[in-house]
């Protein structure tokens, strides 16, 4: 893995459990969700970061695992979330924070720590051990 790859990863990691603790300060309801800005976009922030180091990573990595993870999905989420002018279903939103940022956190912790243990470094930035 390249290391600009590697670094991108530990970032995605640390934005994903940015927006697990978010959803512990704010509560895991849609409806808490949907009616409350400053949480919508506290988690819209996130994601939109998500999606810009989607688009950095390397084109060989996401072909390398392009079976195992839709880039093109996460960067559409993050056009969504930039270009939707109000107009984004936060119930879309929603399902992305309960399935798929979970999955993508699970995805690019197996990736580094794959990576990581080939050199014997660890995510020195990213804690293991959840919230």
């Amino acid at each position: 893995m390249l290391p600009r790859d590697q670094q991108r990863l530990e970032k995605i990691i640390d934005y994903c459990r940015q927006i697990k603790s978010t959803v512990v300060r704010y509560g895991d309801s849609l409806e808490q969700f949907q009616t409350d800005v400053d949480y919508q976009q506290s988690v819209s922030f996130s994601v939109l970061q998500i999606g810009e180091l989607v688009n950095g990573l390397s084109d060989e990595f996401k072909a390398a695992t392009s079976s195992e993870m839709q880039w093109h999905q996460i960067r559409g989420m993050r056009n969504i979330v930039v270009h939707g002018y109000g107009s984004i279903d936060l119930s879309v939103v929603w399902g992305t924070v309960q399935e798929d940022i979970p999955a993508l956190e699970q995805f690019c912790l197996q990736r580094f720590e794959n990576c990581a243990g080939s050199d014997g470094n660890g995510a020195s930035g990213s804690d293991s051990s959840g919230y």
